[in-house]
């Protein structure tokens, strides 16, 4: 029934007459209206006989409770309807008790024994109800029952009954905390439970009873991560803080080598000859750690890294700030930066939420200055901004400034001074004068500027300009007489107290530097001493004092007149300070041995000011909690455990019941965890993100309890025996292999990987030849999910790995046999003898390998020839003419032959110059006529482009005969941009609709530099046109062959040459504005490596590093 109606009843009962009679709303609360007859008709009704009136009446009851409107002299009434029969009634009863229970204590504890039997009902919502009311009465005695009813809740089949046994326990524990170990047992069972309705809240009763139990974490540890995705929002907020408290336990420092190194290399500088031998210790021991590096992550610290991860996408702004704040206290420095974009994200939210989020972005750019300056502008201020958001954003546009960007930072902060508000205005003045002192290159700009300000009609900006232009002038005043100067003639003007008193300040501390002017501004100061703030009135003595020891003559009998008039001063402060000062400068027979030193005590040097950031110690809390919000420690606050020096045993979180797959993992076998890897990339998202440490835990996966070592060496193992069986293959054997390959794959359209792999496992030859056949499936699925997209843009990260395994295949075969080729092409024409529509639709898109072409040529620049000379390459090879599509060509379908009807068009990116103008890409197009008659009138038209763009047509092509191809060249001017190129391909009957869109290294071209024309560029292209990333380079990635191929694969750049041999270096320039590219990879000890990109667009520097470390980890 609609609440509409329940209302249209409770006025009186009479909805019938149609006349509105105000004031009988029960949730009105009119002065006049009479509530105890509305009451009594309510009353009326609970105790009739009808289920249908008593839910009425609870309907009505219930609405005036979500009004706000106080029905509890209905608790009677309502109380002995708990043991009707109606589920519907019972369910709203359960609802009114829970809202009234601790109120009213006795008559709830008369209907104990109703709730009891409620416990037992059919209906889980009824038990956990039923469940709900009795943890709400709060009277010691029923303890024991609560107790049993949570233990028996606890143990229920429902999960939803389970989750509220687990809201129960913290009412439990706050009515009666000797409880906690029995309280701890349930825990320790619900726990254990496999749901994801129960987790968040059983988590939530953990933190409340029992934090300091970390060992009943340990167990259910991978449960939880793997869990963490499907909890209910405010459950996952509550698992993530408690397992970045438990992460903080249980792994060691991913920055530890890190720190380590920057410690001992700082020491090694500055120490003295007495600290070397410690040096040398602490340098051997954080080598040692570099060695151990890849190795140091716990693959269950990596789980947790991954599982939370996803989350940075929740539309809840606290599971974002949750996983943000646990990759900020776990993860390893290279990864952090993912966080940035999400959080920047919830900028746009409301402003409550924006200000807790800029409190943290506030704390985090202390430390992680380079994760946020790519989004600087995000936090630029709106005019509709808070004062608080404000002045937070402005925090933060401070903590961002450095050399390469403080010039926009201050013209933005030039449009803030003329804000009408003035608070904002008084904290970007503040802001100027700390990016003055933090950053030596634009003091005097700041300087000039805040002096600028001091002829500004508004006076609280003034007064702000001097307090911090008097902190400025401290780091160097003798180059700045001139600004004291017209200060001092500020005095007559400026009112505010503070102001006036720095210019005091300032003209006493350095009155030697304006002789002639200090006396004079201190007649003045005398003459208005009794009318001046009492801060004011203090630093005028002290300018009277400075003044009588460096200039006595001039300055002796105004100096008596100000100590006599603060003599006799209202303010004692001030009274005091002027006999201590008359005493210490006066000299008389009674004064003392400080006399003498009056001239140090005045006049010593004194340090300038630091000018800190309020955010500078706030990292200590945890971020995201109140306390840190609060800079000060809030109730139930749990501090962050240190790090621990040594790694406690992992085998804790490993669970002994191995027979049973619990119910949250999906995956069953080995085989299927693989496949589960494959789709991960569906969470990561395109945003430039860096996730370079992957590799170093690959083999542990979410749903594995404990996957040992020696089940990782086994699969290594297990790949080079496989490597070494199919190169010694026999080629008769093969061709058969394959041929029932692609048979299976026609009939079945969509092979699975697994269902494929598992039915071919019957003996060591088939083994060998499902291996070797499974990864030219794997190119073949490739080519059939290509089919179905109709942008390339929309490839998934999964096809290129694929991809590059595939090409990695067909290299190596080739280089054991070159006559395997020819066999494909005789199987290619075989299949198009068959006249069913999908077999040529599927055979289509397979690689067509050619003989006399190896796949190096598509990628390899002139210029590395010379690098590659250990390589069996033939002349052909290295001539630079049009591309023949080879196998690992990346050819990207134009327009499919089915859509052309018949008409085929493939692209790729040739690499080489385009003559008719060196500013566009040049694109290879392949056209084949795949119908029974010619086609007619190749051209393109009406191209849409982006601004910018350009495109240089190929030549119409004026006939194509039936099953012929053709190759044409095209130019296109991308305008240094990855968007798509749009036009129509026409022949002389049809138009169809086509775009092409470049990965971002197909946009350069090969720049040739010496090494020392490399480092000269690379010095010039610092700061924000600089991205480094850290990475473990991928198993079939280790040699320098592998390296380079790769990089170049990736990019059109050319190889610099190098001194050092773990070092190597790429240059290339944007085709469009010859904008510099250089890539520097630099491998370390055990597998890792260091990617540096510098590039005058940040745009592209970001994408490229991207796909380099996505190449170079695999």
């Amino acid at each position: 029934m609609s609440t509409g109606s329940a209302f249209n009843d409770e006025k009186g009962g009479s909805s019938s007459t149609g006349e509105p009679e105000y004031g009988h709303d029960p949730a009105s609360g009119g002065i006049f209206s009479s509530d105890y007859k509305r009451h009594d008709d309510l009353k009326e009704m609970l105790d009739s006989n009808k289920d249908s009136l008593k839910l009425e009446a609870m309907k009505r009851i219930v609405a005036m409770i979500a009004r706000g409107k106080n029905a509890s002299d209905l608790f009677p009434a309502v109380v002995k309807n708990v043991a009707c029969k109606n589920i519907e009634v019972k369910k709203l009863v359960y609802v009114y008790l829970v809202r009234y229970a601790e109120e009213q204590q006795d008559l709830a504890l008369l209907s104990i024994s109703t709730f009891q039997r409620g416990l037992k009902d059919p209906n889980q919502l009824i038990r956990a109800s039923a469940l709900r009311v009795l943890s709400s009465i709060r009277v010691t005695i029923i303890v024991p029952i609560m107790m049993l009813a949570i233990k028996e809740a606890a143990s229920d089949m429902s999960p939803y009954v389970r989750k509220t046994a687990a809201h129960a326990i913290p009412k439990l524990y706050s009515l009666d905390p000797e409880q906690k170990d029995q309280l701890i047992e349930v825990i320790e069972k619900l726990l254990a439970d496999k749901t994801t309705l129960v987790a968040g809240s059983v988590v939530m009763a953990f933190e409340e009873v029992c934090p300091e139990r970390i060992d009943l974490i340990h167990k259910n540890y991978r449960k939880l991560c793997n869990l963490l995705i499907d909890v209910e929002e405010w459950g996952q907020v509550v698992i993530i803080n408690m397992l970045t408290r438990y992460a903080r336990t249980q792994f060691l420092n991913p920055n530890i080598n890190e720190s380590l190194l920057e410690e001992g290399g700082e020491k090694a500088f500055y120490g003295s000859d007495d600290d070397d031998e410690d040096d040398e210790e602490k340098k051997a021991e954080a080598a040692a750690l570099a060695k151990r590096k890849p190795y140091v992550m716990d693959p269950d610290h990596r789980l947790l890294l991954r599982n939370t991860k996803p989350l940075l996408q929740s539309r809840n702004a606290a599971v974002v700030m949750a996983v943000a704040q646990l990759y900020f206290h776990l993860a390893p420095k290279a990864e952090v930066g993912v966080i940035a974009k999400a959080l920047v994200r919830l900028m746009r939210s409301h402003s409550e939420v924006q200000y807790v989020v800029l409190q943290n972005v506030a704390t985090m750019t202390i430390k992680r200055r380079g994760m946020f300056e790519p989004y600087l502008k995000s936090f630029y201020i709106r005019s509709t901004d808070p004062t608080q958001i404000k002045i937070l954003k402005l925090e933060v546009l401070t903590n961002l400034a450095n050399e390469t960007n403080i010039s926009t930072i201050l013209r933005e902060f030039q449009t803030y001074i003329k804000s009408m508000d003035k608070d904002f205005v008084a904290a970007t003045i503040q802001a100027i004068g700390r990016c003055a002192t933090n950053i030596g290159e634009v003091r005097d700009t700041c300087l000039n500027g805040l002096v600028q300000l001091l002829s500004n009609r508004d006076e609280l900006v003034v007064a702000e300009s001097v307090v911090v232009i008097k902190k400025l002038l401290q780091m160097q005043p003798e180059q700045h007489s001139d600004i004291i100067k017209h200060m001092a003639k500020l005095t007559d003007n400026i009112q505010v107290p503070m102001a006036r008193a720095s210019i005091l300040w300032l003209i006493g501390e350095y009155c030697e530097h304006v002789p002639k002017i200090a006396p004079d501004v201190l007649r003045k100061m005398a003459k208005t001493f009794t009318n001046e703030e009492d801060i004011v009135k203090l630093q005028i003595i002290n300018l009277a004092a400075k003044l009588y020891l460096t200039n006595s003559k001039q300055t002796k009998l105004l100096t008596q007149y100000v100590l006599n008039l603060a003599k006799y001063d209202q303010n004692y402060d001030i009274r005091d300070r002027a006999r201590f000062i008359r005493q210490l400068i006066v000299p008389t027979d009674k004064s003392g041995a400080l006399s003498k030193y009056a001239k140090k005590l005045f006049l010593a040097l004194k340090p300038a000011p630091v000018l800190e950031s309020p955010f500078k110690d706030r990292d200590h809390f945890q971020l995201g909690s109140l306390s840190h919000l609060l800079n000060t420690k809030a109730g139930g606050y749990q501090e962050l455990p240190d790090w621990p020096e040594s790694a406690p045993d992992p085998s804790v979180r490993n669970v002994e019941v191995k027979d049973s797959v619990p119910e949250w993992t999906k995956c069953t076998s080995r085989k299927e965890r693989k496949e589960k890897k494959v789709e991960k990339p569906f969470y990561s998202d395109s945003e430039g993100e860096s996730g370079p440490t992957e590799s170093a835990d690959s083999e542990s996966d979410s749903g594995s309890g404990s996957e040992s070592g020696s089940e990782e060496s086994g699969s290594a193992s297990e790949s080079e025996e496989s490597e070494e069986e199919s190169e010694s293959e026999e080629e008769e054997e093969d061709e058969e292999e394959e041929r029932t390959k692609k048979k299976k794959k026609i009939d079945k359209i969509k092979p699975k990987k697994p269902e494929s792999a598992e039915s071919e496992q019957s003996s060591g030859e088939e083994q060998k030849r499902s291996r070797k056949g499974g990864k030219e499936r794997r190119s073949g699925s490739e080519s059939e999910s290509e089919e179905e997209s109709e942008s390339e843009s929309s490839e998934s990260e999964s096809e290129s790995e694929e991809e590059s395994e595939s090409d990695a295949d067909t290299k190596k075969k080739k280089k054991t046999s070159a006559s395997k080729p020819p066999p494909k092409q005789t199987k290619k024409e075989s299949k198009r003898e068959t006249k069913e529509m999908s077999l040529l639709d599927l055979d289509d898109f397979e690689p067509t390998p050619s003989p006399q072409v190896t796949p190096i040529n598509n990628f390899l620049s002139n210029s590395l020839v010379t690098d590659l000379e250990g390589l069996s390459l033939t002349d052909t090879v290295l001539a630079p003419t049009t591309i023949a599509p080879s196998s690992s060509v990346r050819m990207h379908e134009l327009l499919h032959r089915i859509t052309g009807e018949g008409l085929g068009v493939e692209y790729c990116f040739s690499r080489q110059p385009f003559s008719p103008d060196p500013h566009m890409v040049a694109v290879q197009i392949q056209f084949t006529n795949n119908t029974s008659s010619e086609t007619k009138s190749l051209h393109i038209e009406e191209p849409k482009l982006q601004s910018g763009m350009r495109i240089k047509e190929f030549p119409e092509i004026e006939v194509l005969p039936a099953g012929e191809s053709v190759n044409v060249v095209m130019g296109i001017d991308f305008c240094d941009s990855t968007q798509a190129a749009n036009f129509q391909l026409c022949t002389h009957t049809r138009k169809f609709f086509v775009s092409i869109q470049p990965p971002v290294g197909e946009l350069m071209m090969p720049a040739f530099l010496t090494e020392n024309e490399f480092k000269k560029e690379q010095g010039q292209l610092m700061g924000m046109n600089e991205i480094t990333e850290k990475l473990t380079l991928g198993e079939k990635c280790q040699s320098d062959h592998a390296i380079i191929e790769r990089v170049t694969a990736t990019a059109n750049l050319s190889r610099v040459p190098c001194g050092s041999d773990k070092e190597y270096r790429f240059a290339g320039k944007t085709v469009s504005s010859g904008s510099l590219v250089l890539v520097t990879v630099v491998r370390k000890e055990g597998g890792g490596a260091q990617l540096t990109v510098n590039c005058e667009k940040m745009v592209i520097g970001t994408m490229l590093v991207k796909d380099i470390l996505q190449a170079l980890t695999q």
